[in-house]
């Protein structure tokens, strides 16, 4: 090691000198321990062994984890012989022959015979990782203690269970634990909060420490009520979201009168920064209350074991990576708390006003890396306080060593989880982290078989140590501050500082991030809204838009149409900057935005944060969206004038801001009518755009009745578009007022989530009681079905669990923090009060939803088993909390279940099967797809939102997608900037147009073929291959186009140039239309067809007149029509009475990025690619596989 040099003045040449004995006596002390294992010949546990071997190999830890997760996880048989067969083709080398022989015997005879095949595999790798896991069954367990307290060592016994999904399962892990304790064999058991806890709410922090403390004291009580010293209780901890939270708990449990002499334990991660500022809190803790006469308490120190996951939950909310970054400033953190709090002046403290010091806090020293033991142990030797540590590792690892190293620094305790060998499946996240420490080359314990003074491994291992040891001693040189945690998001100072200075050019778009919850000054922060909102008559002082009578209805159009002028001449860079100043504001007034959601629409923070984020969203991607129509080749954008956005009240922010930010960042007027129950909302909104720089005559707040007002608003002959969110009833009641009126609406929902038996069943229970009930399920995202294929149908333990989760959820209005389920924002409708109180032919209730209150809008949530096929409730829309579970042989059928509704939004499926999994996303039919995960939650330009079917009212350009503002006006034919005269490369394409030129005029045929290039170049760029934006490491998300059913029709006015180019465009997205041709058309138009139906495939289905084409609209397959020329009326009359079927009726330009839009639809795709925050290699290389970047 490289001598320590002082660079500051505080710089303590002790403390170098310290350090530099530690460092080389350190090494010294291994050497010796490893030899000293050598001499014992202590043979190693023939499974940790072999599993060590086989983890060593390059496909031994994909091979592992994949057996330990989908043979021992999965619940069904079948499903397990299916991975099992799957594991088995491409098997480690370092399995021995008659292991591989097995193992492929097993894969091959699996799906024959898994009933009996599975069970012994299941148990041959049980035995294999089994050494890790004590066995929880009575008579083994006490067998196993007893053997392990033959080697000199404590216990520290860890039950491990199911997912805390609800208040039973955190019922039965709590009573686990005091079962346990009781026993005469032990003395030492592990609990998390998070285990014995199902309803955590970080934005009721104060409450969530309420409610774990009145679980946990009794189980404190009654240990401290043994005798002292035989009843020792450790509170664990996993996510950081905890770690406040635990020492908080922990903390207010041992200042429980009598508790004050009981000494109980508690975790820190040395990973989070944070560490040291808790240790020091602890520790003045411990030496207050040994001041007054009190017990001491103990802190177990580990590096921490939920990197993976924290990484997860960083990436996917954009927040700052909680732990420290690297390896090795890990190392150094863990040091600098052994080397701060091994003080003896830390480590105890004076009793009364007596000279006296007596101990206050113990230390374990936790890990399997010897160089840091050797380093505490030491360290405890020079400061003289080796009676207050305790060295701790987990049971089944480092086992050779530690009879080595246990003759210096005392008998160890060793940390011991159990599990029922039925329940097995339950260790798979502990497991998991296990073999990753195991196999990681970066992680001690990947080269603890080799390890040997002056070995490969030892040197590396030598190496590491001595760095983090020099890297700590640099540190320490600066006199450095206790570090803080690495987020330090301030909501509340955010909004009192100065808005940012818009840049001159805007940056690249980023998503806005949530806030973090965890942190207590946002938790106040958050506090402070709901306390607002709830103020009595507080409400009322807020702004609503100004009520319009029938009779100023003409007006208000007639001043939004003139000012339209104004705002759609100014550079699309200024529209776009004002709309970034209004996300500025948004931002800075999202505690008022979030107090406003509270208190007309009844959002719980939980809730209305994530929507405020969105709107944020929203302003920003379409303010640099819009600034990209000028640049489309081929093609004009002129935008509408004036714009309606009525939007719905369940998305009382985000989705009113999103049509309005749109439709303004295109050049157009707008005038926002916002639901009846919800316009604070909406209008908080509004003065956000007002105050940024929008006119008020270009963005006008409207609240006219939803009478003869209301109806001459939508249908003014002056409006160009409305935007709308709701149902496709109200859809066509609009278009029923005025056939000719332009609609975009995201419209109605009923969508499932399929679970097959190679589903996590936890995560998926997990995923589809959030997505079902999350905002009282009135998210037209919201999963209203649950499609459960084969065994987990019947699954009794699936039931349990559901229930359980679904029936522990807390039900209240905002005002209670804790409500993970709010209010509706109206009374039932019909359909939902029928969902609520009726049950069908089969059906019966797994949980009956009850009225809690007597406004008629609180409910507990619902499920229904036994939902028939083509029912009231497969088929409808309800908009409510009530889930629906359906049943399914296998994937076909569940496809054919979850296609066989009317609306086509989002859909989902859990499936660790990538067979499955290929086809699910090869067949459903929706416009939002999650792969297990929830299936709500979609987020600007991550997971864009629309849907197919009637789930879409226009085209169905995605809302926060790359086209959403393509929708917003007309384009119109304009000279390609490069003069593309190559024609298609497609060679039917190039065919078709090398003949038209006997139909069509010199300069039309050059026009196709310029059209054809474009095309071309559009398909490469835009949409030929799905790509996903965000690059998360930990969840794909591909924007992809899918080859759409469109009918062309051919009026009698059509010319055969715009023919010729749209059946040339349909060729190029993998389409061969059918064609309705009017009979009146020209003969050009004839020729045209007869040789697009030669080289294209084009079949001409129907030659009737308008009259005859409008009444078959009423049956048409197609959900889009693509018109070449005109149509009289009764079309558009026709079609508006068929709101899932787009009339197409703009001008035919020669721009691929424009035409090729009629032909596809849009689908987002979002994977999760990690299993407990691992990669997950089957599904990364499926992600892959979407965006054609697979190898």
């Amino acid at each position: 090691m490289a001598p320590l040099t002082p660079n500051s003045e505080s710089y303590s040449p002790s403390i170098a000198a310290e350090l530099a004995d530690l460092d080389s006596s350190a090494e010294a002390l291994v050497s010796r321990w490893l030899q000293t294992t050598a001499t014992l010949a202590q043979k190693p546990h023939p499974s940790a062994q072999r599993l060590a071997a086989i983890l060593a190999d390059p496909k031994g830890l994909d091979f592992t984890v994949g057996f330990v997760d989908c043979v021992i996880g999965i619940e069904d048989d079948r499903a397990a012989a299916t991975a099992l067969a799957e594991l088995t083709a491409d098997l480690p080398t370092s399995l021995n022959a008659l292991d591989r022989a097995q193992l492929r015997l097993g894969g091959a005879m699996g799906r024959i015979a898994p009933r009996v095949v599975i069970p012994v595999a299941r148990a041959r790798m049980r035995s294999m990782v089994g050494h890790m896991i004590v066995d929880a069954r009575d008579r083994q367990f006490t067998r196993t203690v007893a053997k392990l307290r033959r080697g000199g060592h404590r216990l520290n016994i860890n039950p491990l269970g199911e997912a805390v999904l609800g208040d039973g399962e955190a019922d039965r892990h709590l009573e686990q634990a005091r079962a346990l304790l009781r026993r005469d064999d032990v003395d030492y058991v592990s609990i998390k909060v998070s285990s014995v806890a199902s309803q955590i709410s970080m934005w009721a922090y104060d409450e969530t420490v309420d409610y774990v403390l009145e679980r946990l004291e009794p189980m404190y009580l009654e240990a401290a009520a043994a005798p002292a010293g035989t009843k020792f209780i450790n509170l664990d901890m996993e996510e950081y979201r905890d770690l406040n939270l635990t020492v908080e708990v922990f903390t207010r449990l041992l200042s429980h009168p009598e508790l004050h002499n009981y000494e109980g334990g508690i975790v820190l991660q040395a990973y989070l920064p944070d560490a040291l500022g808790a240790m020091n809190r602890l520790a003045e803790f411990a030496a207050d209350r040994v001041s007054r006469g009190g017990a001491g308490i103990k802190v177990r120190l580990v590096k921490g074991a939920n990197l993976a996951m924290e990484k997860v939950h960083a990436e996917m909310a954009d927040w700052p990576l909680v732990t420290c970054d690297s390896k090795l400033a890990t190392d150094v953190n863990y040091k600098r708390v052994l080397f701060e709090t091994m003080r003896p002046e830390v480590m105890t403290a004076l009793v009364g006003d007596g000279p006296d010091r007596a101990p206050a806090l113990r230390l374990g020293v936790a890990g399997h890396n010897l160089f840091d033991i050797a380093f505490a142990h030491l360290l405890s030797e020079h400061r003289g306080v080796t009676d207050h540590i305790e060295f701790e590792m987990l049971h089944g690892m480092a086992t050779e060593q530690a009879q080595a190293l246990s003759s210096d620094v005392g008998r160890l305790l060793l940390y011991v989880p159990t599990v029922a060998p039925t329940e097995f499946d339950v260790a798979i996240s502990y497991l998991v982290r296990r073999l990753e420490e195991n196999a990681a080359s970066e992680n001690f314990m990947s080269g603890i078989f080799d390890l040997a003074p002056g070995s490969d491994a030892f040197v590396r291992e030598a190496g590491r140590f001595h760095s983090a040891v020099e890297e700590l001693g640099k540190l320490l040189a600066t006199n450095p501050p206790v570090p803080g945690a690495n987020d330090h998001q301030d909501r509340a100072a955010q909004e009192q500082a100065p808005l940012p200075e818009l840049p001159a050019v805007l940056p690249p778009f980023d998503n806005e991030p949530d806030t973090n919850a965890a942190l207590p000054a946002n938790q106040a922060w958050a506090r402070e809204a709901i306390t607002m909102a709830t103020t009595a008559g507080w409400l009322d002082t807020v702004a609503v838009p100004a009520v319009i009578a029938d009779d100023e209805v003409d007006d208000v159009i007639a001043t939004a149409r003139a000012a339209a002028v104004d705002w759609a001449a100014r550079p699309a860079a200024e529209r776009a900057a004002i709309l970034e100043r209004a996300a500025d504001l948004l931002a800075s007034r999202r505690g008022r935005l979030m107090a406003i959601a509270a208190a007309e629409a009844g959002k719980s923070p939980e809730q209305s944060d994530p929507e405020i984020s969105e709107a944020i969203d929203f302003a920003r991607y379409y303010a640099r969206r819009a600034m990209e129509l000028d640049e489309v080749d081929g093609a004009r954008f002129s935008p509408d004038r004036l714009i309606v956005v009525a939007p719905p009240w369940n998305f009382p922010i985000a989705i009113p801001a999103g049509g309005t930010f749109a439709a303004l960042a295109v050049g157009a007027a707008v005038i926002h009518k916002p639901a009846a129950p919800t316009p604070r909302c909406a209008m908080a909104v509004l003065e956000a755009l007002w105050e940024a720089g929008v006119p008020r005559e270009v963005c006008v707040g409207m609240f006219p009745d939803e009478g003869p007002a209301g109806k001459r608003l939508l249908s003014h002959p002056q409006v160009d578009r409305v935007i709308l969110t709701g149902a496709s009833e109200t859809a066509a009641l609009f278009a029923s007022w005025r056939p000719e009126l332009a609609i975009n609406a995201e419209t109605s929902g009923k969508n499932a989530l399929v679970i097959t038996p190679a589903a996590d069943r936890d995560l998926a229970i997990a995923d589809l009681v959030h997505s079902a009930f999350g905002h009282a399920g009135q998210k037209c995202s919201a999963a209203s079905l649950g499609i459960l294929v084969g065994a987990v149908y019947n699954s009794a333990r699936f039931r349990r669990q559901l229930i359980d989760a679904a029936s522990s959820l807390v039900v209240d209005w905002p005002s209670n923090m804790k409500a993970t389920v709010g209010p509706l924002t109206e009374p039932p409708s019909e359909k939902l009060l029928r969902a609520l109180t009726t049950l069908e032919p089969g059906e019966s209730w797994l949980l009956q939803p009850r009225q809690l209150d007597d406004t008629g809008r609180l409910w507990s949530p619902g499920i229904k088993d036994g939902v028939a096929p083509g029912s009231f409730f497969h088929r409808t829309e309800v908009f409510g909390p009530v889930l629906g579970l359906m049943r399914a042989t296998d994937i076909d059928e569940a496809l054919a279940l979850q296609n066989a509704t009317d609306f086509g939004l989002t859909a989902g499926v859990h499936s660790r099967d990538i067979t499955e999994v290929n086809t699910w996303l090869d067949h459903v039919q929706a416009g939002n797809l999650y792969v297990n995960r929830g299936i709500t939650g979609a987020i600007v330009r991550r997971q864009p939102f629309g849907g197919w079917k009637r789930s879409s009212v226009g085209l169905g350009s995605k809302a926060g997608g790359p086209n959403y503002v393509m929708l917003l006006g007309s384009w119109s034919d304009a000279p390609h900037v490069v003069d593309a005269t190559a024609g298609s490369e497609l060679p039917a394409a190039a065919a078709f147009t090398a003949d038209a030129a006997t139909v069509l005029d010199e300069d039309s045929v050059a026009w196709v073929r310029r059209a054809a290039a474009d095309d071309d170049a559009a398909w490469r760029a835009e949409f030929g291959a799905g790509r996903d934006e965000t690059g998360l490491e930990c969840e794909a998300n591909v924007f992809r186009y899918r080859p759409t059913s469109v009918l062309v029709r051919v009026g009698a006015d059509a010319a055969p140039a715009d023919l010729a180019r749209v059946l040339v465009a349909a060729h190029r997205a993998g389409t061969a239309p059918q064609v309705s041709v009017s009979p009146a058309s020209s003969s050009a138009v004839a020729q045209v067809l007869d040789l697009a139906t030669r080289h294209l495939g084009v079949a001409v289905t129907d030659r009737g007149d308008d009259a005859a084409f409008a009444t078959s609209i009423g049956s048409l397959r197609q959900h889009r029509v693509r018109l070449v020329g005109s149509v009289d009326d009764e079309v558009r009359v026709a079609v508006a009475a068929r709101p899932d079927v787009a009339l197409l009726d703009d001008e035919v330009t020669g721009s691929g990025r424009v035409e090729l839009r009629y032909w596809l639809a849009e689908q987002a795709v979002s994977i999760t690619l990690h299993r407990f925050g691992n990669p997950d290699p089957a599904f990364h290389t499926l992600a892959a596989e979407l965006t054609g970047s697979a190898s």
